[in-house]
Order: structure tokens, then sequence, then C-alpha cells
């Protein structure tokens, strides 16, 4: 069975080609690719930019769950690295990993055909390329040696550091690599545009550095078409070695006449300098079919007898199966040492979570970084992470509750988790998810600190529906009969902390009037601790019946409490 996609060089002045041809050779001599991989980055910008874009009602769930016909997480389920990773480091099953299969599966018949026909990130180097990088002169480098094979490095630095706890794949593959660059360049620019620039949170290290990495990606191309595919990416790597049981291949007759324009074609360096075929490196884009002028090169089954390829395969294949073994054990080398590395720079200060996130240490494990949670969160609560935490910390999310506070109509975070780091909850369930507790501040404070009078925080939290502050008297006086002496101590909010989930909403409100607004404080009075008792993070179960079970028991406790206090003299009671 033959998988010709291309078109023949003696067919490329019929039809539409010659207008294709203006766009740029590979369009007319492998249109199916170039049309297929321009609907898959329009299906990926359109998930990024409208399905995760989820305003337009007050419920602001049921706004994103409305829109949402595709998984707005499909490309970094079709990542393979991802979720063999996530994974692995997790030592638990991820539910992503049937998308990997599915991928895989499909590359069998079509080798390594995600690079060339599906990831978006390829696309943009491709436009990057057609835009720039082919009017800057590239220094010609020497495509073959040990050096060429470094991706594989990087892949088994990956899957070994997985091995250790350590998930590297968000640092690294493809599809986070470029949904987080993404996010960053995107959604601070549609935000200000139908939101107003002053709802845009100021841009910090992790959203420099995300956006530094990617720029060095498309630099690269400068240097060499595609440098990032054909020598560092990780994701690549896992299809290329998915390429060894590939069911089709690429073949060259012997009427070959060895001219080279192949050579020149070929995005993915998979044409030696003796053209033989590099079948780990073959993508199937057939550029190097459509550009034959001795119509040589098929594509079809690996056991057919459709051509013989031309000499130099051997030699060829050996030397890529040294390059590829001693640049896998380079990687598993430091895939000892990196975890090691990281697990030095971790800082243990407790960190607020998106609600539903899995216990912290788990939580390292099985976010790969990718932002798509901090793209659908309405009110920007969620933020990456600099390196205030060392490098394992880096990229991840974080509640940044002096921005804004959880939006409690939403749970969109949780939708959208690749690889289940955030579970997946109902409204309801997201409403009891405790993410920390709010702490009030009694020096601070203006009603403690008598100051003037100010009901912010309880305010803002009765309109979210929560409950969970209240104005007591505190600071109050006993006579000698153990009764309140009338008229003493003060006003002041208390938290109730069996029902308070962490939502920040009180935070963000005393900091937005009386830090930024009246200038009362320096900073807010109220703010979230995570940590210990302070967060229910739990990998199953419901956190409706957790939180009914805590404030069961803590009735239970106040009833002791004052039933044994009956015993006790007024004064002491």
């Amino acid at each position: 069975m033959q998988l010709n996609f291309f078109v023949p060089k003696n067919r490329l002045n019929d039809g539409a080609n010659p207008v294709l041809r203006k766009l740029g050779t590979s369009w007319a001599v492998s249109p199916a690719r170039r049309v297929i991989q321009t609907v898959c980055f329009i299906v990926f910008m359109v998930l990024l930019c409208f399905v995760c874009w989820p305003y337009g009602g007050q419920d602001v769930g049921e706004s994103f769950a409305a829109k949402e016909h595709l998984a707005a997480e499909l490309f970094l389920v079709l990542d393979p690295l991802v979720s063999l990773s996530t994974a692995i480091a997790a030592r638990q099953w991820v539910w992503s990993l049937t998308g990997a299969a599915v991928i895989l599966g499909v590359c069998l018949f079509l080798p390594r055909g995600f690079c060339a026909y599906v990831c978006p990130f390829g696309t943009v180097l491709d436009l990057f390329d057609w835009a720039i990088g082919r009017r800057v002169p590239s220094p010609g480098l020497r495509r073959w040696g040990a050096w060429a094979n470094v991706k594989y490095a990087i892949l088994a630095a990956v899957l070994l550091s997985a091995l250790f706890g350590v998930l590297l794949s968000g640092f690294v593959a493809a599809i986070p690599v470029f949904t987080r660059a993404m996010v960053c360049l995107f959604d601070p620019l549609q935000t200000g545009v139908f939101r107003g620039w002053h709802q845009v949170p100021a841009m910090h290290a992790g959203h420099t550095v995300a956006i530094g990495l990617f720029l060095a990606i498309l630099a690269l191309s400068l240097v060499e078409k595609r440098f990032w595919c054909k020598y560092l990416c990780p994701t690549g790597a896992v299809f290329s070695v998915a390429n060894w049981l590939r069911f089709n291949e690429r073949k060259v007759a012997t009427s070959c006449v060895q001219c080279g324009q192949c050579s020149q074609a070929c995005d993915f360096a998979a044409i030696h300098d003796n053209y033989a075929t590099r079948q780990t490196q073959c993508s199937f884009c057939q550029s190097c079919a459509g550009v034959c002028p001795v119509d040589a090169i098929h594509f079809s089954g690996r056991w057919s007898d459709v051509g013989q390829v031309v000499t130099g395969q051997a030699e060829a294949a050996i030397h890529s199966r040294r390059h590829v073994l001693a640049s896998l054990g380079c990687g598993a080398a430091m895939g000892v040492g990196i975890p090691l590395a990281m697990d030095d720079a971790q800082n243990q200060t407790p960190v607020v979570r998106a609600p539903g996130s899995v216990p912290e240490a788990a939580f390292l494990d099985l976010c790969v970084r990718c932002g798509q949670c901090m793209k659908v969160c309405p009110n920007h609560v969620l933020q990456p992470m600099g390196l205030s935490q060392g490098i394992n910390g880096l990229w991840t999310p974080q509640v940044v509750a002096d921005w804004s506070g959880c939006e409690p109509t939403c749970n969109n975070c949780g939708q959208v988790c690749p690889t289940g780091a955030i579970r997946a909850l109902d409204i309801e369930e997201k409403r009891a998810a405790r993410m920390a507790l709010a702490v009030v501040d009694q020096g601070r404070c203006l009603p403690y600190a008598g100051s003037g009078d100010c009901r912010l925080c309880m305010d803002e939290c009765e309109a979210a529906g929560y409950n969970a502050i209240e104005f007591m008297r505190v600071g109050g006086e006993v006579d000698l009969a153990g009764e309140p002496v009338p008229g003493s101590g003060f006003l002041a909010p208390v938290v109730l902390a069996d029902k308070c989930v962490g939502c920040g909403l009180c935070q963000m409100r005393c900091r937005g009037i009386n830090v930024k607004e009246k200038h009362l404080l320096s900073r807010s009075a109220i703010c979230l601790v995570a940590g210990g008792d302070h967060e229910d993070r739990i990998f199953s179960g419901s956190y409706v019946k957790l939180q009914r079970t805590r404030q069961s028991a803590d009735h239970e406790r106040a009833v002791q409490q004052s039933e044994g206090n009956d015993y006790l003299p007024d004064f002491l009671q």
C-alpha cells in the first residue's frame, strides 16, 4: 500500500499549483500537509483564545463548558512525552495516556507525522522561516554526528528524572513550551484589548523566562531551519524512537540521480549526505518526493518491494543508532543529577494552589507547567510562579490573592488540566475545597488597631456566599462574677475556620480599597495562609463531605467544651 500525498514535479504547473508556489515550494509539492497544518494551528488558537476565554455570563464555569466542544487541553493530551513522564513521576495512571497511545499508534502508519502535520509549534517555526529565517544567511552546520542527537539525551534525562519524581517535560516538551509561551503572550493582549489594560497582571520572572525560552527557540531557526525539531525537541525524539516500529517508510528507487534536491527540501535532516534515508528522522512530509525530477521517491509499506533504497543506508543506520545510544547514555547521567539539584533548590514555604490541587509533592510531579489553568482563570488569580521556590516551582500556578480572588462560579482550572494535578470538580465540590485559610493581621486591621470601622472583608465574603467572616465583640472585660462588662471591647472581623475556603476575595478587597485606593495600609490586613490544616489537598473523595465532617467535629467539640464549663465557676468559664 502506497501513501503518496505529494504532487509530482511534472504536475506542479497544473490546477492551483502555480498559486500555491507563491506561498512556497512545500505548499505546491505537499499541499495536503500544509492544509492539515493550517487547520491544526487554527484549532489550537481557537481553543486558546476563544474556548479558554470564559467570559460572557455570570456563571463562568457554565459559560466555559458551553464553548468547549473540543477539549481545551487537546494538544497537550496529544504530546506523548507529557503523559509518559507524568505517569512515571506520579507512579500512577494518567488519563491522558490514552491520547498518547492514540497518536503514537497513528504515527506507526504515518511515522513522526505529528511533527509535520499536527504540532502547532512546528507550524510557527515554519512561518518564522518563511517570513524571516530564509532571508538570513545560514552558517551551514554539519547535520551529522553525535551532537545532532541531543534530543535523545534530553528525552533520557526527562524520563530518568521522572523516575526520581522530578517532572522535566513541562520545561522542554514541545506543546507545554509552546502553550505556556502563547498564554504569556496572548492572554495579556486579549485581556487588555477586550477588558481593559488595568485588568492585566504585571509580568514577572515566570512570564519573562517562558517568553525568553520561546524566542530563543525561534532564534535557533536562524541557524538552521527547524533547528529545534531536528536536534533538540524531546517530543520529536519520542516519535523518532517509535519510528523503529514503523509500518511505512520512505523508499528511494535505483533510478535516483542523486541531484540533491530532496536533501535541500527536507526540513528534518532525514536524508543523509549519501542520500540514504534516516528513517527515525523522516516525518512523512513528502516534500522531497515532490521536488524529485525523476519520481524516484515513494512512501509505502516497510516490507514492500516498491523501489530499493540507494546505497549507504546500512552505514547511516549504524552511525545513527550508535549516536542515539550515546546520547541516551548522556541523558541518563543528566537524569540522575538533575533531580538532586532540584531537590536542593526546593523551598518548603507553602504555596496557595488552585482549588482541587492534589498534595504538593504529587502536584509538582503532575503539573507540566502548560499555563492552561491560568488562561481559563477569569480573574487571573492563578499566575505562574517565578524562581522564588527554585526551578522545581517555576511556572507552576499559584493563587495571587493580592490581585484577585477565586471566582465562586468558576471551576475551569480543573477542567483543562491535562494530567490531574488539579482535579476536575463540579461547582459544589469546588466551593467546598479549601485552598488556604484567611488570617487577620490584628496589628494591621483597622478595627483591631482602633483606626476606624471597616467591613470590607465580611461584605465580600457574604457576597460570595461563604459567610466565613463574622464581626464579633473581642477584647472585652469581665467583672468578678465572670460577666462581660457592658460597653467594653470592640467589634472586629473573625474568620470562621470551618467555613473559610481560602478564596482570597477578602484579601483582594482589603488591598484594593485600603491599600491601593485609600492608602490606609501598606499591605492587606487579611491574607491567605496555606499548608497543614489550612488546606484540603486530597487525591480523591468529596470535599463537601470533608467539610461537613470537619464542621460536625467542630460543633461537637464546642458542645463538649460548653458542657464542661457548667462545672466551673463563672470566672473560669
